[in-house]
């Protein structure tokens, strides 16, 4: 096999083929430069990537930026609409907006001055030939969708058809009141790994039980054996009287109509004691929408590929695993509760990111010293525990996606 040095965009198809069902990914998937710029241009270039909440931008010209790799993208309302543009000026190519977020009337790209409106449509670009034509100089769009609440873009020509799969979920989410929540909080923890590793860690809890202790007092996900009939009937009629939905949803892997489209619902119990993601099992924060009380209980939430939530009764917690560099990825956690909650008299900071503070630094951790091991030359891909089995479906349509498309340099 070529070495990880030598890996170039037409070695992918026999790099897939040679890929065996169940087994963790072949090494150059987690260490080759060149499929890394793959993965940014055929994988988080064509998928849905959860950028925000529309809270971010509340009145006219509130914007904010989400980048990934070489890319960025100005989210921002204007008129009463939200927008998603390239941050990319249409003279030289220059970045137009510096700022991660504030309120604008137009951006101004810093190098030659053209001005664009909030819409993206250029307002001027100065001393340019008398046929210059404005309107073909707009700010290219990029796709936005608005998902009760949560803003998903997307870069590609055609985006993965997800709205039919999105019509299914969103009963099962509607008590929670997306669209109601605000972010109370977003830290970002640099891994030195490859993206992949950071989010097929997110996607199994096999590790659960040995490597988060704190999590594991609480969140019965750590082992299908802690999971009784009883905990879960006991939930279960718990989240009927609160006005939540028991039903769950799985559209993943080879059931998606194509990467990108899956989506994922499942509410399962916490251990007695614990009402939701607290150190002492105590609420957090107010209850979210319609609830009416506490189940005790936490709901996964997947939307596309990329992007998953963890919903208790109060508060909601975002994940993304951005990709920086081939052996680089920012672990980025958000918190969200209810619109309407205050600091310090319905919700205190410190507790409200306890658990997933102190959760995600163990997968920095954990996920620094997994790079490390594959990145040794005697690394071969070993076999997945039925645990694992979202990596599984990960790996289907990644691997789909980056064989389904021509090599583009």
């Amino acid at each position: 096999m070529a070495s990880t040095t030598t890996i170039h965009p037409q070695d992918l198809p026999a790099l897939i083929d040679r890929q065996q069902p169940g087994y963790s990914l072949q090494r150059p998937f987690y260490t080759s430069p060149a499929i890394y710029q793959q993965d940014l241009l055929r994988f988080w270039g064509e998928q849905w990537i959860w950028a925000g909440h529309s809270s971010q931008v509340r009145n006219n010209g509130d914007f904010f930026l989400f980048e990934f790799g070489q890319e960025s993208v100005i989210i921002v309302r204007s008129e009463n609409e939200i927008h998603a543009h390239l941050n990319v000026c249409r003279h030289r190519g220059s970045r137009v907006c510096l700022q991660e977020s504030g309120n604008a009337r137009s951006f101004v790209c810093p190098y030659h001055a053209w001005t664009y409106n909030t819409d993206g449509s250029l307002r001027g670009g100065r001393l340019m030939p008398a046929d210059f034509n404005p309107v073909q100089n707009s700010l290219l769009p990029v796709h936005l969708l608005n998902f009760q609440g949560l803003l998903f873009i997307s870069l590609a020509s055609e985006p993965p058809p997800i709205d039919q799969n999105l019509k299914k979920l969103a009963p099962l989410t509607a008590p929670f009141e997306l669209d109601n929540l605000k972010i109370v909080h977003q830290a970002s923890y640099p891994v030195p790994a490859n993206w992949k590793l950071a989010l097929e860690n997110y996607l199994e809890c096999y590790h659960c039980a040995t490597s988060h202790r704190e999590y594991s007092k609480s969140h019965s996900l750590k082992d299908p054996e802690a999971m009784t009939a009883d905990l879960l009937a006991t939930m279960k009629a718990k989240s009927v009287a609160a006005g939540l939905p028991v039903d769950e949803l799985c559209i993943c892997g080879s059931d998606a109509e194509q990467p990108g489209s899956e989506v994922y619902y499942r509410r399962y119990p916490l251990f007695p004691g614990y009402l939701t993601g607290s150190q002492s099992g105590e609420p957090l924060a107010p209850l979210l929408g319609t609830l009416s009380e506490f189940d005790g209980g936490a709901t996964d939430i997947q939307i596309g590929v990329l992007n998953s939530f963890l919903a208790y009764s109060d508060h909601v917690v975002g994940y993304r695993f951005i990709p920086r560099d081939v052996q680089t990825t920012d672990i980025q956690t958000v918190w969200m509760v209810r619109a309407d909650a205050t600091r310090n008299r319905d919700y205190e900071l410190q507790s409200l990111k306890w658990l997933w503070h102190i959760t995600t630094l163990d997968d920095e951790r954990i996920i620094r010293h997994n790079q490390a091991g594959v990145n040794s030359n005697h690394y071969q891909p070993g076999p997945l525990s039925t645990m694992e089995w979202g990596i599984v479906d990960f790996h289907h349509n990644y691997l789909k996606a980056l064989n389904q498309r021509s090599p583009r340099d």
